[in-house]
């Protein structure tokens, strides 16, 4: 080998790996508790490999709306991403059962079933179809708000026409209550409210908050329905092809974000009960919560016939509280 030659093959090997560029999805502003823990987990993970994987994340859901970004991360497109599991139906059958009413005791048993052998379940299911679930996130516990009266029991909902996200599973929980359900886009439920095309709706108390519906909605009762989680995904190509050191040190990353992320949803939840209820709005507990999930025995049964492997999955989960 030549003097050049080998100088050559020397500066080749003293080079640094190609950096990895990565790209993140995010549907929400910048401030809200899911952008701030994507943020640092982006900082951390090019901090800590040393710009091996350098991370920036797209907020306000500029690279599309989730069904578009679920695709680009699958595919490799789109790096990573924080995604609800609610849409996730359609391509991840499992996580439908993540989308039954009253599924969840609390927000807690939702952390305790998702960080364990369950929700590994949900992530092994994920992995199938090329997403890498590293950590869950929180979005809170929808409850049920209206403009005409405190919902204590079931019988309290009779004919007030809902907003419900489009799933078949909340058009069907709202009309087991007795309720209206009418799936409608969340951009036209403000001026529904106001003008009575809608009695309510539901919802977590950031969304209740910072859309503006308490101004038109008085009373709001924590019926807790819904409690959906969140996943910190990373797109399996982008995964696979990481070293198994920066693996180790992306997982802990997103483990931390989702410490980070349900730490600032608190206490942004807090703050948006603090704002509705300095501004008259009615707050009233669920005293039998029972009575509501009785309700959904047939809502279940629907679901279960449709999906008989999913039962072990869904039995797991009520019995583990």
């Amino acid at each position: 080998m030549s003097a050049v030659a080998a100088s050559a093959a020397v500066m080749l090997l003293s080079l640094p790996a190609q950096a990895e560029d990565w790209r993140g999805w995010n549907i929400h502003p910048p401030g809200y508790p899911n952008t701030e823990a994507l943020e640092a987990f982006a900082e951390s993970v090019t901090e800590r490999t040393e710009g091996r994987v350098t991370v920036q994340v797209y907020n306000n859901g500029v690279l599309g709306d989730q069904p578009d970004a679920i695709e680009q991360t699958r595919s490799g497109a789109l790096d990573f991403a924080n995604f609800n599991m609610g849409p996730m139906g359609p391509i991840v059958k499992e996580t439908n059962v993540l989308s039954l009413p009253f599924l969840f005791s609390s927000i807690e048993h939702m952390h305790e079933v998702m960080d364990g052998e369950i929700g590994q379940q949900f992530a092994d299911a994920l992995a199938e179809k090329n997403l890498i679930a590293l950590s869950w996130f929180d979005s809170g516990a929808r409850s049920l708000y209206n403009t005409e009266r405190p919902v204590h029991t079931p019988e309290d909902m009779q004919g007030l026409k809902i907003r419900v996200m489009n799933n078949d599973l909340y058009v069907e929980m709202i009309e087991a209550l007795g309720g209206n359900a009418t799936p409608m886009a969340y951009g036209e439920v403000y001026q529904a409210l106001k003008t009575g095309v809608l009695d309510g709706a539901e919802n977590n108390y950031p969304s209740f908050e910072s859309s503006n519906h308490y101004e038109a909605a008085d009373y709001y009762s924590l019926t807790e329905h819904l409690i959906i989680p969140e996943c910190l995904c990373i797109a399996k190509a982008s995964w696979e092809a990481l070293s198994p050191e920066d693996q180790e040190i992306v997982r802990e990353e997103a483990i931390k974000a989702s410490e980070l992320q349900r730490q600032l949803w608190v206490e942004g939840s807090q703050e948006s009960r603090q704002i509705v209820l300095d501004a008259g709005i009615e707050i009233n507990e669920v005293e039998d919560k029972a009575a509501f999930q009785e309700k959904m025995e047939p809502v279940y049964s629907a679901f279960i016939e449709e999906n008989p492997d999913l039962e072990s999955l869904i039995d797991a989960i009520r019995n583990s509280n």
